[in-house]
């Protein structure tokens, strides 16, 4: 993993949590070409049979490209917003905790393209959900 001297997993979560404590989400690993998401699943994530809820696997499939954006940016730019995103959910989710790894597809000066990958504990073989999506950047003047 290459990570940015400036911008950690531990700065963009420590920058997170100022900005919006009590958060669910925490980055894991950051670069500027991937970023990895991590969830601890608790009751309120979960529906009948003990499956992970789709918009809990949305979440943080959004929360994921919403770091990759930071990555490839080498900054926290909270401002960095969802402009679309698409899911599609493979099998059921079950476990305790929830990760999310985006993948850069395309950087430019008006936004972020990524691929998500989403899968419940050790078992990054077998996602449960895989998305797309695109992130927009604030203009700089």
């Amino acid at each position: 993993m290459t990570t940015s001297p400036h911008l950690t997993p531990e700065s963009v979560n420590a920058s997170i949590a100022e900005l919006w404590p009590g958060g669910a989400h925490d980055c894991i690993e950051l670069s500027a070409t991937h970023a990895v998401a991590r969830m601890a699943v608790d009751q309120t994530t979960l529906r009948p049979g003990n499956y992970v809820s789709g918009p809990t696997q949305f979440s943080i499939a959004d929360v994921a490209l919403w770091y990759l954006s930071f990555g490839a940016l080498d900054r926290v730019e909270p401002m960095a917003l969802t402009s679309e995103l698409s899911i599609r959910f493979l099998r059921p989710a079950q476990g305790s905790m929830l990760w999310a790894r985006a993948d850069l597809e395309r950087v430019g000066r008006t936004s972020v393209v990524g691929t998500v990958r989403v899968w419940m504990d050790a078992a990054d073989h077998r996602p449960v959900s895989t998305g797309q999506g695109t992130y927009t950047l604030p203009r700089v003047d």
